[in-house]
């Protein structure tokens, strides 16, 4: 199975160097020169590392077959993916399409669905599907999500008052598991 670990942001310099929002924990072990990701991208199907540098919070990277700047223009937006296999078995974490699809539940209760992972620089954030089809970003924290069940198919949350509430329209008060906020 493919993993994605960063997208392709905007140029930087004239040399080809590309700032990439970076989806992986370990930016420092996986982007070193001579690494060689596949690409989503029409005309591009690999790209191979040539260097990594950090410039303030944003990682640049050049690689062999972006020679210029017009060049790198073309691969913006491009997502940059390795094999699994690859990925050494990490006990401490999960990857997105683990968690895509799991089932969200308070108590006994289904709320939703994961659709998607938002990594961030300070905590990242479960995208949850309700099941009235809101959009709900779970911060993805031990206080809040206490148990993952990759094999059972489930997450569990505690989530705190309101968060399931923030966006909808019809004002009911009631939590996500039916009790009055």
């Amino acid at each position: 199975m493919r993993l994605q670990v960063a997208r392709i942001g905007k140029p930087h310099g004239i040399r080809g160097e590309v700032t990439v929002q970076v989806l992986t924990d370990a930016p420092e072990d996986r982007f070193v020169p001579g690494a060689v990701f596949e690409v989503e991208h029409p005309s591009i199907k690999q790209l191979t590392v040539e260097g990594a540098r950090w410039n303030k919070e944003i990682l640049l990277l050049a690689f062999e077959e972006l020679l210029d700047r017009n060049t790198a223009e073309t691969v913006r937006g491009a997502k940059l993916f390795i094999d699994t296999e690859e990925v050494e078995d990490d006990s401490e974490g999960w990857y997105e399409h683990e968690l895509v699809d799991l089932e969200a539940r308070v108590d006994d209760k289904v709320v939703g669905k994961v659709t998607a992972l938002r990594t961030g620089n300070v905590q990242d954030l479960l995208v949850v599907e309700s099941t009235e089809g809101d959009e709900i970003y779970v911060p993805f924290v031990e206080d809040i999500v206490p148990e993952v069940n990759i094999e059972g198919g489930y997450i569990m949350l505690t989530p705190p008052a309101g968060l399931f509430e923030v966006n909808r329209e019809d004002g009911t008060g009631e939590n996500a598991a039916g009790k009055e906020a």
